[in-house]
């Protein structure tokens, strides 16, 4: 297993909202979403371009603040009147968070890129972060990158080298963010069985994708957002399989019929 829960914090959900909210200036993103995440689930987010996917991964680990509702991450109330910047570096350092566009330093190598986080923000000795990076560089199938710099590699190279730092953090959740959307098509199966291990492997997990077939087969759940509320979610495969939305059913279509042309 990556991770164990502690305590009380196992008998919790990884993630709750309630009526969550948020805008940009007079836009409205999300309007009134209500859901938990279990401890151990994978998630699936989809939704078309613009429906606030992004914007509720963004929201679960604080790089936007909700408007309104009530937000609580591995027992930690995002929403809280008196959140403070300590309670924010709990929160980076329980909750992992892979980003499209790979955001690893240029200029460090990848031991480096790994290791920079356990040693600034967990105050961890050297020795033992390059043991972290090295267990989990091998994890993901690059254990001979070490010493390689970002430029050097492929675009799915890139993209499991991130997931790797972000599981150096020892998170208790992870959170993706389109993470194959940036790859050639060739690339995305490399960076998928790495998420499909995780998942096998215990971990929360909160995908926004586009990818249906890994949503099918590995997640536990799927919410389809449409215009920023929840048009209809359950179990993945039920979900995917026998939409109940007209939104939904037009959604999978367009989405299988994209594939097709690619």
């Amino acid at each position: 297993m990556i991770h164990t829960d502690r305590g009380s914090e196992q008998f919790q959900p990884a993630i709750s909202f309630a009526n969550i909210e948020k805008n940009f200036g007079s836009l409205k993103v999300l309007k009134g979403i209500t859901g938990t995440i279990n401890r151990g689930e994978v998630v699936a987010i989809i939704g078309s371009s613009g429906c606030g996917k992004s914007t509720l991964l963004r929201c679960l680990n604080r790089l936007e603040t909700i408007n309104a509702g009530s937000l609580v991450v591995n027992g930690i109330d995002l929403s809280a009147p008196n959140f403070h910047h300590q309670q924010l570096r709990q929160l980076r350092s329980q909750v992992g968070m892979v980003f499209q566009q790979f955001n690893l330093f240029p200029h460090l190598s990848v031991l480096e890129n790994l290791t920079i986080a356990p040693r600034k923000v967990l105050g961890k000795k050297p020795k033992e972060c390059n043991e972290l990076a090295g267990i989990y560089l091998d994890k993901v199938g690059l254990f001979d990158k070490a010493s390689a710099y970002p430029e050097q590699l492929s675009g799915g190279q890139k993209q499991r080298v991130a997931i790797a730092r972000s599981l150096c953090m020892n998170p208790q959740i992870m959170l993706f963010d389109e993470p194959t959307s940036a790859l050639d098509p060739e690339l995305v199966g490399e960076v998928l069985q790495v998420m499909q291990q995780l998942a096998s492997e215990g971990m929360t997990m909160v995908v926004v994708t586009h990818e249906m077939q890994f949503a099918r087969e590995v997640a536990n759940r799927v919410i389809f957002l449409d215009q920023g509320v929840v048009a209809e979610q359950g179990a993945a495969y039920e979900v995917l399989s026998h939409p109940e939305s007209d939104r939904l059913r037009v959604f999978l279509s367009r989405i299988s019929a994209g594939a097709l042309n690619n």
